[in-house]
């Protein structure tokens, strides 16, 4: 980047900077003259000429006004950029929309807004500057825009230099004039707006070459592309649109939490985030060496169970939020053990990536490059872990990224490779000056050997900070009361002895505090002094009194088994979930009311939040775990694996079924999907992703060996309701995971099943085989998955009669897995054109094999084929070059024809085709369609007429 610095001369000198080590520098926003000979040139300036030149006074203005302000750079379009350098200009474009956005200062030049006053006789009203400055052609431009909304700090001059005001003092005016809303004007990042809403900015804007119109976009919407001038606006939208469109499908794969609706869940979930409670940590000295100096980026807060870290850290990252510079990042992940969506390495990175590419779009080039080689398996598969790192590391290496803190919360709650994250954290912390890590955890010995060999560090311990943390506490129990006291109505006396007992037996644990005020919340005042006297202090002894307290009730044993199952699933799982996975009373399927007064019955333990049931606390479900096998009369691990295993079976085998959505169309995509109300899948969510998991922790149950019998349950739901799994799981977005437990069950041992065993193994093909197509169309599984699979597929010959009607003739396929293809094998080389005979009784076909007829081909012979069986009639030579073949009647294109990748009729998607059986050209006759190959091979399909005859 070029920056231009006003000289003591008087004149103008340029400065070129690497992407890291630009300075701060006022930027300028202008419109161009008319007649463009009029701005000062790169050249120009180089060459100390081009004072007499009108463009030239809007330079002085910007350099003056920059040093006025203590900047001693800026930077201007004209005569910054080397437009004739087609590789700087290209870069240029690409980066100005970044490059507005990091400037400290944005001034906006308006050559047609005067402040001069008008003369005495003048009264009219419209000779203002306010009304000049609503109609000024800068609102009109396209690259504008950008240079309005990037940039923190964008202020307006007229053409005397006089300062207007800002974006914020002249927000009403702006919004009126540009229909963009207040909140677009401020916001930090854009893609929280919709894309048609962003469209809406540039409907009116104009732009000196067409084509600008869309390049001027592409930092409005975070990506990148090659400027052709000479395109037309029609072929640029085109192109921006795919790459918005490549963009949110990246980010949609990527995405698997979004971590700000975590923080903004887990604050609610714990009564809110009380200033005064984490104030403290950020006035330590560690908290300020790590945040002031080059020499430490990493803090590692460590602390016991119930000690607020994962509020300071909440606290931390709305203090960064508040106070970091426009261009800076903050991105942050927040582990829990109890839910296995956030509970790995994998997750914590993919949960930082999203973030930091969603504040600054450019740094998904990181993750396109290798996400379009390998899709959504990028993120899932055995190397995902690999790739995500190095993914990661690039992004804390780009030039262009910005000052960055990362945040990471309860890292002894990262379930899956711990000890990769830690290795990693502690080896990347030291990379770049420009990136800071904060991380808590308990005081685990391997977290701290690990992190010990981070070269630059800081450690806050909560336990030497404790007279910190009691006085933040306090401030804790001081709120609670207050709330306990407004809503059971307290006399003083009973305030003054909750928030004495309170305070004399918290030792420091928020956590503490806040189990019993719940335990107080629905008792009048006398009741909940007497209540006190019996919760013991200490989180275990509170626990231990809790538990006792649901063993001794009426209702011990629904209670049991709900904490049994929540204690055990591998994500927090909803009220409709639990009510399928636990035997309930008559009369509660259904009524939340009912169940949730069944979850308060385990308050001390659970909560819930948006119909979703959560432990209060991690150190909850690891008491419950704990007590477990020494508590003959709680629950075992395996028994309670196997319950859930058999209830999720029974629940699928009575949910899944064909078409459960009721959609209809075969070709609809998985984008058009719109979930039914009440949705049937609501309840069979859990049991879709998780049954295989349950299988495995059950296993060494003699009940789970014969689980696994030919005669036993797993075969019986497997040959039943396989392919109605796959398009539950395609609706649940979630076919990866499903590719993922086929495996899994393929991994088992099958010595006396040998049944299931070569199901499970066919399953396994047909599943990965078809992930992709799957995915994208839900239904497609009951077509192009069959009609393409093996004939000796077992998966195929099992539900054969799930193929469509509307499929009569299907294409000869290979006989089985691995098998090489044999339909109307013939041709050496590629099938350039196939035709029907007029009768329809006779296909031609020509290659590049030297197989020529009027169906083309380079092989220089003609193959005559019958249609009805396929055997190939005759081979004609003669031919010494490419010969075209039409359709019978020489002029009509098919109704029924190929468009991409799918079979469709006018505009429907009928059948999808694998990447082997797309064509190189095809012909139909009376809804037979025959599908020409690079291979030589032909492939013949007959579709029944009236294709409205859905799934």
């Amino acid at each position: 980047m070029r920056l231009l610095q006003y000289n003591n001369d008087g004149n103008f000198s340029l400065t070129e900077f690497n992407e890291s080590d630009i300075p701060e520098y006022a930027i300028l926003s202008h419109t161009w003259e008319q007649d463009n000979s009029k701005e000062v040139t790169y050249a120009e300036v180089i060459s100390g000429t081009g004072q007499n030149k009108d463009g030239f006074k809007k330079i002085r203005f910007c350099g003056e006004q920059a040093r006025q302000d203590g900047l001693p750079y800026f930077w201007v379009d004209t005569c910054c950029i080397k437009k004739q350098n087609k590789a700087e200009l290209r870069h240029s474009i690409n980066s100005m929309f970044r490059w507005y956005r990091n400037a400290s200062r944005c001034y906006v030049y308006l050559s047609d807004v005067s402040t001069r006053k008008q003369k005495a006789s003048d009264q009219s009203s419209e000779h203002t500057w306010d009304l000049s400055f609503r109609e000024s052609r800068w609102f009109t431009r396209g690259w504008t825009l950008q240079e309005l909304l990037a940039p923190a700090s964008v202020e307006f001059f007229s053409f005397e230099g006089n300062r207007l005001g800002d974006k914020s003092s002249l927000q009403k005016q702006i919004c009126k004039v540009t229909n963009i809303s207040p909140s677009a004007l401020q916001a930090k990042s854009l893609s929280q707006f919709h894309i048609d809403e962003r469209m809406q900015w540039i409907e009116h804007r104009e732009t000196g070459q067409e084509e600008d119109k869309a390049y001027s976009l592409l930092g409005i919407f975070g990506v990148s592309m090659v400027p052709i001038y000479g395109e037309g606006v029609v072929k640029a939208f085109g192109r921006l649109w795919d790459k918005v469109r490549e963009r949110q499908k990246c980010m949609q794969d990527l995405w698997l939490t979004d971590p700000r609706l975590d923080k903004e869940r887990i604050e609610a979930t714990k009564g809110g985030l009380l200033k005064e409670a984490y104030r403290w940590v950020i006035e330590t000295s560690d908290f300020q060496q790590w945040r002031t100096s080059q020499h430490n980026r990493l803090l590692w807060i460590k602390g016991d169970p119930g000690k607020g870290k994962t509020m300071l850290l909440c606290g931390i990252a709305d203090e960064l939020q508040n106070s970091l510079a426009r261009a800076a990042l903050l991105s942050y992940f927040f582990c829990q053990a109890t839910d296995s969506r956030i509970n790995s390495a994998t997750a914590v990175l993919r949960g930082l990536i999203y973030l930091l590419v969603d504040q600054q779009p450019s740094l998904v080039s990181h993750v396109q490059t290798s996400y379009d080689k390998a899709g959504k398996a990028l993120f899932e598969d055995a190397n995902a872990w690999v790739a995500l790192t190095k993914i990661f590391s690039g992004i804390l290496q780009d030039p262009n990224l910005d000052d960055t803190y990362l945040i990471v919360d309860a890292l002894d709650e990262c379930v899956v490779d711990l000890p990769r994250l830690l290795g990693f954290i502690a080896q990347t912390s030291s990379v770049s000056t420009r990136v800071k890590w904060v991380v808590s955890s308990r005081n685990w010995p391997e977290i701290e050997k690990t992190l010990d060999t981070a070269m630059q560090k800081q450690r806050l311990c909560l336990e030497l900070n404790a007279d910190s943390v009691s006085t933040a506490v306090a401030t804790f129990i001081e709120t609670k009361v207050h709330d306990l006291s407004r809503q059971n109505k307290y006399t003083s006396e009973t305030r003054d002895a909750v928030q004495q007992h309170l305070s004399l037996n918290a030792h420091g644990t928020f956590l503490w505090v806040a189990l019993v005020c719940q335990e107080l919340s629905n008792l009048s005042g006398w009741k909940a002094v007497q209540k006190l006297k019996a919760l013991p202090p200490g989180l275990d002894a509170l626990y231990q009194r809790m538990l006792d307290q649901i063993m001794a009730s009426e209702d011990s044993e629904l209670c049991m088994n709900v904490l049994a199952v929540v204690s055990t699933v591998y994500r927090p799982i909803t009220i409709d979930e639990l009510v399928t996975l636990v035997k309930m009373p008559n009369g509660v399927d259904g009524e939340y009311e009912a169940l949730a007064e069944i979850i308060g019955y385990c308050r001390s333990f659970l909560t819930i939040r948006e119909r979703t049931i959560f432990f209060v606390h991690q150190s909850a479900k690891d008491f419950l775990i704990g007590k477990a096998p020494q508590e003959p009369l709680l629950f075992r691990a395996q028994d309670v694996h196997n319950t859930i295993f058999s209830r999720s079976l029974q629940l699928m085998s009575r949910v899944l079924r064909r078409d459960v959505y009721w959609l209809g169309n075969p070709g609809i995509t998985i984008d058009q999907v719109k979930q039914p109300d009440p949705d049937p899948l609501t309840a069979v969510r859990y049991s879709c992703l998780y049954w295989v998991d349950h299988l495995l922790q059950c296993q060494t149950r003699e009940e789970t060996i014969k689980d696994l019998k030919d005669s036993g349950p797993v075969y019986s739901f497997l040959r039943q309701y396989f392919l109605y799994w796959l398009e539950a799981l395609s609706l649940l977005k979630s076919v990866s995971e499903g590719v993922v437990m086929v495996r899994k069950l393929k991994d088992l041992q099958f010595d006396e099943s040998p049944d299931l065993r070569a199901f499970i193994q066919d399953a396994t093909r047909f599943a990965v085989a078809n992930r992709s197509i799957i995915e994208q169309a839900p239904l497609q599984v009951y077509c192009s998955a069959f009609i393409f699979a093996p004939e000796k597929s077992i998966v195929r010959e099992t539900f054969e009669e799930c193929i469509p009607s509307w499929i009569q003739t299907k294409p000869k396929v290979e006989r089985y897995w691995n098998a090489m293809l044999q339909t109307l094998e013939g041709h050496s080389d590629w099938v350039r054109s196939v035709a029907f005979s007029p009768d329809g009784k006779q296909v031609v076909s020509g290659s590049h094999d030297k197989t020529q007829v009027v169906s083309g081909s380079h092989d220089k012979r003609v193959r005559l084929w019958d249609a009805a069986t396929g055997a190939l009639q005759l081979t004609l030579k003669g031919h010494s070059n490419w010969v075209w073949a039409f359709s019978p009647d020489g002029k009509s294109i098919p109704t029924l024809h190929v468009s991409s990748e799918w079979l469709v009729e006018g505009t429907a998607r009928y059948l999808w085709l694998p990447a082997n059986y797309r064509p190189t050209c095809e012909a139909v006759w009376d809804r037979i369609v025959v599908l020409g190959h690079s291979s030589g091979r032909l492939s013949f399909l007959q579709i029944r007429p009236g294709l409205n005859q859905l799934i």
